[in-house]
């Protein structure tokens, strides 16, 4: 297991530490439903330095970023972000991730904590235009500052205006005194703010100063299982979840990140699903009854034939009713289906309904 710059913060904190994606990392502090609300209302701190960072430099950058992504990075100008996903040979997706444009010919790509391995690998493999690329993972930190109060909580802390730094978009500034850090506005939750990426060797004086100004705001630390009920609320995709080596991004309702106007690693295949639809659709449901949908439940339909699966489930803290993401045949797929979730033995009435659950 790897630790976290600011492990010894956590566990002060008196955080429950759980092995995830090879890292020690706070999955909670005072409760998960408590956590939640602080992000939706207020502003909360996640430390999410597991994550990956690659960056990928020099005259052919760009050319093997396209090659690896779905997404069309030739579009991005130097402060842009893109969310994308790399497709793999036989349909599925390697990971997703964002991609940001630091300078003319510098692309920072952020992957999941639990793929870094796998991604680099996957990307060395065909970085045949020999761009230059350096693994920083390890090297570097990153806090999502989020909810509705995070800008106003934050900006004594930077000359850069953060009500000026739209979604999708970063800039390169000072940060608690740090100079050269990147404050991206790319956030997981729904609830506004930001991230902040800084070297391990910054980062505790920026947690530091962060709590010091946000104290007035209430601000507090929230970890990864909040993190989980914020993201799915939204209706937005965790790798290993809802996406994964088996599904592909156009039965996941990633054909926007999928742009065929150049060529990418198996495009043509995703292009034929895209034109001829597919067997299968990522939706989401309500639970018209009490319950909680967890991942892994079958998915059934009235007469008790199982039709899909539950990726994602949980009682949303914001809604107070079960939700969940999961695929199931495209004939059961339209909005204002009844479909069932097989809880142990009991069947539960569940609707199809469009994203995101919570509207804010």
């Amino acid at each position: 297991m790897k630790d976290i710059a600011l492990k010894h913060i956590h566990e002060a904190l008196g955080a429950k530490m759980v092995p995830f994606a090879g890292y020690n990392m706070p999955v909670q502090y005072e409760g998960v439903n408590i956590e939640h609300e602080t992000v939706r209302k207020g502003v909360g701190v996640f430390d999410v330095s597991h994550m990956g960072e690659f960056l990928i430099e020099g005259e052919n950058a760009l050319a093997l970023v396209q090659k690896v992504t779905s997404n069309d990075a030739s579009k991005l100008q130097i402060g842009d972000a893109q969310y994308s996903c790399m497709p793999n040979n036989t349909g599925g997706i390697v990971d997703d991730l964002i991609v940001y444009r630091v300078k003319e010919l510098t692309y920072l790509l952020v992957v999941n904590a639990s793929n870094i391995d796998k991604d680099w690998n996957w990307i060395t493999s065909h970085n045949s235009m020999q761009a230059d690329m350096r693994n920083i993972s390890d090297n570097y930190s990153l806090l999502a500052i989020q909810g509705p109060k995070a800008v106003e909580a934050m900006q004594s802390l930077t000359s850069v205006n953060l009500n000026e730094i739209p979604f999708y978009k970063f800039k390169v500034a000072d940060f608690a005194g740090i100079e050269h850090v990147i404050i991206s506005a790319t956030g997981y939750t729904g609830s506004g703010g930001f991230e902040i990426y800084c070297k391990n060797t910054e980062v505790e004086q920026v947690w530091n100063k962060v709590f010091e100004v946000g104290a007035d705001f209430g601000i507090k630390p929230i970890g990864l299982a909040a993190r989980d009920t914020l993201r799915l609320e939204m209706g937005y995709c965790l790798y290993g979840n809802d996406i994964d080596d088996t599904t592909s991004p156009i039965e996941a309702g990633l054909g926007w990140i999928t742009k065929f106007t150049k060529d990418f690693i198996n495009a043509e295949a995703l292009q034929k699903q895209k034109t001829e639809g597919t067997t299968r659709k990522l939706v989401a449901f309500e639970l018209t009854e009490k319950g909680i949908p967890r991942q892994g439940y079958d998915i059934v339909n009235e007469d008790g034939k199982k039709i899909g699966n539950v990726t994602s489930g949980t009682m949303s803290p914001s809604l107070k009713k079960g939700i969940g993401m999961g695929y199931v045949t495209k004939e059961q797929s339209k909005l204002g289906t009844e479909i069932y979730i097989q809880v142990r033995k009991k069947q539960i009435p569940a609707t199809i309904i469009k994203l995101p659950f919570y509207k804010g």
